[in-house]
């Protein structure tokens, strides 16, 4: 899709605002095309992530080039929960171990995001 770098912009932070868990990764979540992208989804599943929104960036060559000037993160996967930027798939490891990946996962509530 040819978005202009302000219709990118808009499309990546209504994406992250609107998806409870939000990963831009390299594939799908059933079918990571690179390690670290499926590091990151297998954390989330982990952590109890019922449901995993996800933009495939090899296929929007635009949201790849614009996501890191929004995030200030360079590489992919990136995860987003609840609008907020967690990190790629070694933080997401890191919040997994130490719990906090489930406790942002299940925020407030104590049912998992579905």
């Amino acid at each position: 899709m040819n978005r202009s770098p302000t219709e990118t912009d808009d499309h990546i932070r209504k994406l992250i605002t609107t998806h409870p868990v939000l990963i831009f990764m390299k594939g799908q979540p059933d079918f990571p095309r690179c390690g670290f992208s499926a590091r990151a989804v297998e954390a989330l599943r982990e952590a109890g992530a019922r449901e995993i929104s996800w933009v495939d960036v090899l296929e929007e060559p635009d949201v790849r080039a614009r996501l890191p000037h929004i995030s200030d993160w360079p590489t992919f996967p990136q995860v987003f929960i609840r609008g907020e930027f967690i990190g790629g798939a070694d933080i997401a490891e890191e919040l997994l171990r130490s719990g906090e990946l489930e406790r942002k996962i299940q925020g407030s509530g104590t049912n998992p995001i579905a």
